[in-house]
């Protein structure tokens, strides 16, 4: 019996062990560049010469070299106290197993190599398959900024049907005397842990192929644990930090973790055994046990990233304490946008201390504040749990290459402090008596790594990222951890700001509304005056300046749009105005409210008088009407102001019909200005509305007033079948309108699916202009699209064949006179208004547009 017991718990062991290491790579190559022989780093890895048969390099300028000094911060003398050096393009080639994704870790020390000094390396690496995972990059200025004494860069790259992994570095030829360098790199296969798409944060039913991509690691955090070695994952050689140096403000929570009785049970399918260590599932990070204090906070992590990438944020979870659904339920928000609402842990894992975890994949636009990702959790009140609490085990930040390859950020800039702290040391080492110019060196070398330790601790290390030594890019965001804990950022998750003084400024562009007068005219925000609901929050009805009826939207706390949609709001409205544009009349942005006054609009959104609102049905040629009104204002934007303005957010419920029948383009929050004369687009984050969203727009991030047309395609269609843009209760293939119109125009049978209500009412050119209007503005590809001033010419001529229909007098398209553009100059600087003229004829507006 004894024996037998003692064979089950050597089993047991063995089975415990195999669960902690269950990946085997096939290939695991550790390069110790620049050395000659074997060695072993502190962890125990043992690392090869760079001549060794598993690599080839391939150059015509490279050296060896030694560092001429050890910073003491260095984990090992392996692999960092050598180094490749190189004077010219030279390539690593590596033999692997071509049909796995691989690790590429690139390890750079910058030291003197060869009398060489760091500060003159600038170099690019890029991989044979044509992604570039550095370019520009400086890993003296890296280092210096992330205050590192070296600096890791892991990219997981794609399988490869060559069966081979090349890295080439090329020095920078817009730096003198520049050179590369590589203490070491790694090339270890990896389980495919990134197969599952990731679901696209704004953007329901929308998801990222991650699996499609090469991957920059961001950041790999131990939520509520400690730092853990590459020795410690599971097999994948990864290293874990700590993630208290990324909390933001005062909310730390509490930290836990499991029993040793506790055993972590990964799922039997999936790839969760491989997501992470069972160290990082055995601790954790929650709120704390007070459910009024939870209830007013979020424990909210904060990032410095590079702007115009895609990134994948990985959460891991593994609930150690609750055991039923809905005892602990949260809200998980990223860059101030709901990723997952009432997200419980159990209910995903099905019992306690089962590892789960969830990707949400974000695009981090070029603007002011974004390149910060946050991530943020808060207890779900709607769900009403037992507890009002959230958790979260491990989170892991990826970097999508864009579509051009590239994967390589600009280089950090190093803080004014830390810099003035060198500058005193050096001039205190430079003072002091010294026996050798060596002997400078060193000691001011290591004066800065202990000054750079001190000023860690105290100056803000996540400052705006600039770009250093000339305008390529360069190797980006380290992932070693950056500590500090204060941020700029004016805006929280629930879109407050504590940038009231620039809202302020805002507020001086139209007329403030003090926060009693909109409750005065709202009687105090009455339910049965609200005319609507958004994105953004709540619309009443209300009265002010004792009888002037206006429309008032109030921001919703929980919204997912905030503090810089109300911002553009006022700036767009405040500068433009044209008949077919609504009026912005005023704001409030007292006691934490934001608050916009409009032109009370009597007959609501186009929509309502499409379907399912019960009240009467438009006629064709006051559809007609109204869609040539919102064209005329989109046409302005887009070509009348004194900027190109494209409205981002086109759809049916943002076209509004005043008292005379009157279309209004309304919902400025998420518009942007266009592209320059010498662009052909302007990059930035995917928003809008789902199934009115420009594809092109979606899968290249390069916003054009084109998407506007894409988006007005979709109304169009939406005014001709009186049917939502989405409807997920019908077949799979006529859920969306754009793409079931667009099969029935190429089958000829639109007429099929044309509102009953109109049958037999129009006249038969009409539909096939109008039709044919709305196809084109569905195009694949932007530049293939109509502007919106052939959309609206095509428009008006639909209307005339319309009334040539009714009353039988026939219209040619020869006789109609072509739009011809505003252009940019109508328009002064300030407030941009075009002054109606009286003048009927049918294309007057586009010649001189209507104003207010």
């Amino acid at each position: 019996m004894a024996k037998d017991s003692l064979l089950i718990s050597l089993l047991l062991l063995f089975s415990s062990f195999a669960s902690q290491a269950a990946y085997l790579p096939s290939d695991s190559i550790l390069l110790n560049c620049g050395f000659s022989s074997e060695a072993t780093d502190a962890d125990g890895r043992k690392w090869l010469a760079d001549s060794t048969s598993k690599s080839s390099l391939t150059s015509k300028n490279s050296a060896p070299a030694t560092a001429l000094y050890q910073d003491p911060a260095l984990p090992s003398t392996v692999p960092y106290m050598s180094a490749r050096v190189f004077n010219s393009e030279s390539t690593y080639k590596f033999a692997v197993n071509g049909s796995e994704r691989h690790w590429v870790r690139l390890h750079f020390y910058p030291s003197a190599y060869n009398g060489l000094p760091p500060e003159n390396s600038f170099f690019s690496v890029s991989t044979s398959d044509g992604i570039t995972l550095l370019k520009n990059f400086s890993a003296y200025i890296t280092a210096k900024a992330l205050t590192q004494a070296y600096i890791v860069k892991e990219f997981s790259v794609l399988p490869t049907s060559a069966g081979s992994i090349s890295l080439t570095f090329t020095p920078s030829a817009d730096h003198n005397s520049s050179f590369a360098f590589v203490n070491g790199i790694e090339i270890v296969s990896m389980p495919d842990i990134y197969s599952e798409p990731a679901e696209l944060v704004g953007f329901s039913d929308q998801a990222v192929e991650v699996g499609s991509s090469a991957l920059l690691t961001m950041y790999r955090l131990n939520v509520g644990g400690q730092y853990l070695p590459a020795s410690n994952d599971s097999g994948l050689s990864r290293t874990w930090y700590d993630d208290s140096p990324y909390i933001y403000g005062a909310g730390f929570g509490i930290t836990t973790s499991a029993s040793n009785k506790l055993k972590i049970s990964y799922p039997e399918e999936g790839t969760a055994e491989s997501a992470a260590p069972t160290d990082v599932y055995r601790t954790a990070r929650s709120m704390g046990p007070d459910p009024k204090v939870n209830m007013n906070y979020n424990l909210t992590w904060i990032f410095q990233v590079d702007a115009n990438f895609t990134y994948v944020v990985r959460l891991h979870f593994c609930e150690l304490q609750m055991t039923k659904v809905n005892q602990r339920v949260f809200d998980i928000f990223v860059n101030n946008q709901t990723a997952q609402a009432q997200a419980d842990v159990i209910a995903w894992a099905s019992s306690k201390a089962v590892p789960v975890y969830k990707d949400y994949a974000v695009y981090v636009a070029d603007g002011p504040g974004d390149e910060q990702l946050w991530v943020a959790l808060h207890p779900s009140a709607a769900a009403k749990p037992e507890y009002y609490d959230s958790v979260l085990n491990g989170l892991e930040i990826f970097k999508l290459n864009d579509s051009a390859g590239n994967l390589a950020g600009p280089n950090p800039e190093p803080s004014s402090m830390l810099a003035e702290a060198e500058s005193e040391e050096a001039q205190r080492s430079f003072s002091s008596e010294s026996s050798s110019n060596v002997h400078i060196i060193g000691s001011a070398a290591g004066g800065v790594a202990a000054a750079s330790v001190f000023f860690a601790i105290c100056v803000v290390v996540y400052q705006r990222k600039k770009r250093v030594g000339g305008n390529d890019s360069s190797g980006g965001s380290g992932w070693l951890p950056l500590y500090g804990g204060t941020s700029t950022s004016s805006s929280t998750i629930s879109g407050k700001s504590s940038g009231s003084s620039h809202l302020s400024n805002l507020a001086a562009m139209c007329r403030h509304f003090s926060f009693a007068e909109i409750k005065k005219a709202t009687k105090n925000f009455d339910e049965s005056l609200v005319i609507g609901v958004g994105g953004f929050g709540k619309v009443y009805k209300g009265v002010v300046d004792e009888g002037t009826k206006v429309a008032i939207k109030r921001s919703n706390p929980s919204s997912e749009q905030g503090v810089n949609e109300f911002q553009t709001e006022i700036e767009m409205l405040s500068k433009l105005r044209h008949k077919h544009l609504v009026s912005l009349i005023g704001c409030c942005e007292e006691n934490g409210e934001m608050i916009l006054v409009y032109d009370y609009m009597a007959h609501g959104t186009l929509r309502e008088h499409l379907y399912k609102s019960g009240k009467p049905p438009l006629s064709w040629k006051q559809r007609l009407e109204i869609s040539i009104g919102a064209a005329r204002g989109l046409h302005y934007l887009h070509t009348g102001a004194k900027y190109t303005i494209i409205h981002r957010d086109v759809k049916t419920t943002n076209i509004l019909v005043d008292e005379n029948w009157v279309a209004k383009v309304s919902d400025f929050g998420l518009s942007k200005t266009g592209p320059m004369v010498n662009q052909t687009h302007v990059s930035t984050m995917v928003k809008g509305s789902f199934g009115y969203l420009d594809p092109e727009y979606f899968r290249r991030q390069q916003l054009t007033e084109k998407s506007d047309v894409y988006s007005f395609g979709v109304v169009l269609f939406e005014v001709l079948c009186a049917r939502p843009a989405l409807n997920p209760n019908l077949p799979r293939e006529q859920v969306s309108l754009a793409d079931w119109a667009l099969h029935c125009q190429k089958k000829a049978v639109l007429a099929d699916i044309v509102d009953p209500l109109l049958e037999g009412k129009i006249g038969p050119e009409c539909l096939k202009k109008f039709a044919e209007t709305a196809e084109k503005c569905l195009l694949d590809h932007g530049v293939d699209r109509p502007s919106m001033g052939d959309v609206l010419w095509n428009l008006e001529f639909a209307l005339q064949l319309q009334e040539s229909f009714e009353s039988g007098k026939p219209v040619t398209e020869e006789t109609t006179e072509r739009p011809v553009a505003v252009g940019n100059g109508s328009v002064g600087g300030g407030s941009e208004v075009s002054e109606e003229s009286d003048n009927s004829a049918v294309f007057s507006q586009l010649i001189n547009p209507v104003g207010r």
